[in-house]
């Protein structure tokens, strides 16, 4: 059995003791190293290098630092998480929720948004992925292709249009 560290902030943190963690220079290389990967959020890659035992002030240092320098670009990050969590067929109100929790301003997260695809077509070709072209022939049919784009982060507009049906169930099924 293999114990797991517990994943970010779990109390009050004493400062490192060694001078390395608290060495901007020690912070950039790793903070670069994470970068090299793929892009963060400044608030992940924050609370990714505190976990690592590196002083808070050091952190915050380095990361202002290469936001200034670009290297670290909230803006890129949410247009990238935008495109490749569309591309998995999530619907802009899912993707909207992950971005606040990762911590990307407001003004940031509708600009990826309204740069994002076409909604109500995504919805639409994530249903037909899902199933089929057929159109639905009851009423719990209907309610499950629904439920299924809701859950999938899609607003009722883009269901409406997707689907051509009414979210409200106000319309008789032939």
């Amino acid at each position: 059995m293999t114990l797991r560290r517990p994943r970010g902030p779990s109390g009050p943190r004493a400062e490192p003791e060694s001078p390395e963690l608290r060495d901007p220079q020690s912070v950039r290389l790793a903070a670069l190293r994470l970068l090299a990967g793929r892009d963060f959020a400044a608030a992940d890659l924050r609370t990714r290098l505190e976990a690592r035992g590196f002083a808070t002030q050091a952190v915050r240092t380095v990361i202002d630092e290469l936001s200034a320098s670009g290297a670290l670009n909230e803006s890129r990050f949410a247009e990238n998480y935008v495109t490749w969590h569309a591309g998995r067929g999530h619907g802009p109100v899912r993707i909207k929720a992950d971005l606040r929790r990762l911590g990307i301003p407001e003004p940031l997260i509708e600009a990826a948004i309204a740069a994002g695809p076409d909604w109500a077509s995504l919805a639409g070709r994530v249903c037909q992925g899902k199933f089929g072209a057929r159109a639905p022939q009851s009423w719990p049919e209907k309610a499950r292709r629904l439920r299924f784009l809701q859950y999938r982060g899609f607003s009722a507009d883009h269901i409406r249009a997707a689907t051509d049906a009414d979210p409200d169930w106000t319309e008789e099924l032939e």
